[in-house]
Parts: C-alpha cells; sequence; structure tokens
C-alpha cells in the first residue's frame, strides 16, 4: 500500500497564512485571558460566598448559644393578703380518761376475752381470775360465821332464862349480868364473822374483771394462766389499760407573751402532718393558772371531739390558738427564698437580670411567709431560684421572648 503524500503548499497559501498568523495569536491570547479572568472571578465569588455564609452561620451558631444559655425562670409577684393572727404550738394529745386495771384478788388468769384495739362498752367481762384459796377461805369464814351464830343463841336463850330467874331472886345479880355480857360478845363476835364472810365474798367477785367505761383496750400485760397479784404496788403489772378516746384532751405550753390565746372558752384547731388538708376543732377548757417558773410558759388542755377516731392518745400534732384580729401582711411563697451565707434573700428579676435581694420576714405561714421589708409589692420574684444564681445573671421570665421582654 502506497502512502500518499500531501503536496506542498503554493506561495499564495504561505503568503496568506504569514500574514493571518500573528493576528490570530493576539486574539487567542486575549481569549485564553478573558477565560482566566472569568474563572478567577467565578472561584472568588464562591470563596466569598462560603466565607459569608460560614460567618453567617458561625454568628446565627453564637447567637443561638448565648440565648439558650438564658435560664428560663418563673416568677410571681408579692401581694397584700389579710391573715388572722395565731401561734402553732406543739400538743400532746391524751385520752380523756386513761386508766390502768389492776387485781384485786390473788390467783391465776383462766381466760382474758379483749385484746388490743378492741373497743369495750362499760360493764363489759374482760378476764376471769381463778382464785382458789379465796374460795378455800370464804368457806373456812363461812363455818366460822355459823359456829358464831350458834354460840350467839345460846347465849340469848341463856340471857333470857337468868333474867326471868333474876325477877324472882333464884340467881344472883352478878350471874345475870354475865350472861347478859355474855351475850353482847357473841354478838359482836357474830358480826365480825359476818363482815368477814362479807369482805372475802366482796373479793370473790374480783374474779371477774369487768370494764369501768366505755373505751379501747390499748394495753394487755397478761396470758392465760399468768400468776397474779392483787393491787398497784404487787409484784405483778397491771391487767389492761383502757382509754376513752371520744373525745380528747391535748396538752399544750403557751408562752407568757401569748397568755391571751389561752383564755378558757378560745376556739382552737388542731393539725397533724399525717393528716395532711385535715382540720380538727376544739376549745380551750381550763388552763393552770400560774406560770412555769422554768419555761415561762401556761399548761392549757384544748379539747377535741374524736368520735370519728382519726386522732390517737399519744400522737404529735400543732395547736393553732388565736392570737389577736387579722392584720394586712405581704406574702410571697415559700419557695422564693434563698438561704445563703450572707443571710435570707429572694431573687428578683430587674431590667432582664437577677438580682439577689436581703429581706427581713415575719411570720411563717408554712407555704408562704410575711416579708417585713427588702421588696415591694411591684418587684417580680424568682420561684424555685437555683442555688447557683447570682446577680447580675440574665434570665427570661417563662413565657418572654427575651430577657428584654421580661422586665416587669
Amino acid at each position: 500500500m502506497q502512502t500518499r503524500i500531501p503536496p506542498p503548499p503554493s506561495r499564495h497559501q504561505a503568503e496568506t497564512y504569514a500574514a493571518r498568523s500573528p493576528s490570530r495569536r493576539v486574539f487567542g491570547r486575549i481569549a485564553a485571558l478573558a477565560v482566566a479572568a472569568a474563572l478567577a472571578a467565578a472561584l472568588a465569588f464562591v470563596i466569598h460566598a462560603g466565607i459569608q455564609s460560614r460567618q453567617t452561620s458561625a454568628e446565627a451558631l453564637r447567637s443561638a448559644t448565648l440565648d439558650a444559655a438564658v435560664p428560663t425562670v418563673s416568677v410571681v409577684r408579692p401581694k397584700f393578703e389579710s391573715t388572722a393572727e395565731e401561734i402553732v404550738l406543739p400538743g400532746n394529745v391524751q385520752a380523756f380518761v386513761s386508766t390502768p386495771i389492776y387485781a384485786r384478788t390473788n390467783g391465776y388468769l383462766r381466760r382474758w376475752y379483749f385484746d388490743i384495739g378492741s373497743h369495750v362498752k362499760a360493764g363489759q367481762l374482760l378476764a376471769d381470775i381463778e382464785t382458789p384459796e379465796i374460795d378455800r377461805q370464804l368457806d373456812q369464814a363461812r363455818a366460822e360465821l355459823a359456829t358464831a351464830e350458834a354460840n350467839y343463841k345460846l347465849a340469848v336463850s341463856t340471857a333470857a332464862r337468868y333474867e326471868n330467874l333474876l325477877k324472882t331472886d333464884s340467881v344472883a345479880r352478878q350471874d345475870a349480868e354475865e350472861k347478859i355480857s355474855d351475850m353482847h360478845a357473841k354478838k359482836a363476835v357474830l358480826e365480825a364473822a359476818a363482815a368477814n364472810v362479807r369482805r372475802l365474798e366482796e373479793t370473790v367477785r374480783f374474779q371477774k374483771i369487768y370494764a369501768p367505761f366505755d373505751g379501747v383496750i390499748t394495753a394487755r400485760n397478761v396470758d392465760t394462766g399468768a400468776l397474779i397479784n392483787a393491787g398497784a404496788n404487787a409484784p405483778g403489772k397491771e391487767l389492761f389499760d383502757i382509754a376513752a378516746t371520744d373525745r380528747l384532751r391535748v396538752f399544750v405550753n403557751v408562752p407568757q407573751t401569748y397568755l391571751r390565746a389561752a383564755m378558757s372558752g378560745a376556739p382552737a384547731y388542731l393539725t397533724a402532718a399525717e393528716l395532711p388538708g385535715r382540720r380538727f376543732a376544739g376549745r380551750i377548757v381550763r388552763n393552770s393558772e400560774a406560770i412555769d417558773p422554768a419555761s415561762r410558759t401556761l399548761l392549757t388542755e384544748v379539747d377535741v371531739d374524736n368520735r370519728a377516731g382519726a386522732l390517737l392518745p399519744g400522737q404529735y400534732v400543732l395547736v393553732h390558738l388565736a392570737a389577736g384580729g387579722k392584720t394586712r401582711g405581704l406574702l410571697i411563697p415559700a419557695n422564693t427564698l434563698l438561704f445563703r451565707s450572707e443571710g435570707l434573700q429572694v431573687a428578683v428579676v430587674r431590667n432582664g437580670k437577677a438580682v439577689l435581694t436581703p429581706i427581713r420576714i415575719g411570720r411563717d405561714f408554712g407555704n408562704a411567709v410575711e416579708v417585713l421589708s427588702g421588696i415591694t409589692a411591684n418587684d417580680v420574684v424568682i420561684e424555685n431560684p437555683s442555688d447557683s444564681l447570682t446577680s447580675g445573671t440574665a434570665v427570661r421570665i417563662a413565657g418572654a421572648r427575651s430577657p428584654q421582654d421580661a422586665q416587669p
């Protein structure tokens, strides 16, 4: 196969190409420069747009971070309320009647019928005591009574005969008087024997233990077969403890400063921590009429109706006594208080920032306290402030869009 070689350019073509090549080279350079400039401009625009976008994003992130760092708080405004002045004191609840029951005879416990917590009526049988020794003593006493009766009857008939014989001077007066005196002596012996029988019969009746009043059994200290010794000072313990709880006595020591609150007939009410929201109405019935020099308090008794059985003897309660009329005070919730080394403080929102303000409080109502100085009714107080909260910290009130919107 033969290769075709193109013919060389003609002279005219060569002259024409030589005339046109410089202008083409200039145009090509200009076009290349224009393309490079366009590419550089595009690249600069892209770089500038990226930098600006990153700067905008960083600024937005910084703003969002700062905004999120502002704590959101709930606030409350102090308010004036009329409250009744009262004092709250600890009270000791006791049954209106509480009695330990002891045995009045010696023996062994045969049976008991009621355990602790049982409600009993007056006269109900609580326990039986077996008393073999007392029973034998009663038998002996009755035999001695029969002997005394026989001796007395003989003495009576003998004295009557001697009186009849004395009328006819058949016997000496001395003998008749001796028989009459013997009759009187036998009568005294008979009366003593009869009294002894009655005493033992009464003792035997103590074999059965009855409830002295309506109440509840609060203690049972013996069991079947236990040795029973008579009397409160005997080595044995009391058999039962019974308490009347339909009505309770509450004893409270009222400070000397509040003697007006302890006047007889004044109303009072009780509260107990384990019975939230409930009040038990009572009335002051008496006081000791003397100040205890050791504590400078007046012992006062408050009686409370307890037929529902909500309160128990021995329970710890708070006694609320009226100390005077109603007063108007500035109140704030107790959950706004801050206990710091600088003293009692509250956090107030001013110009979008928290300001720790020292206050002085008066009466404590439990869920609220009375403020005597430090804040006014126009202040906005933070509820449940954080322990790390400091003055000058920017805060946002719940519901506000920015700290500036939260300015009171």
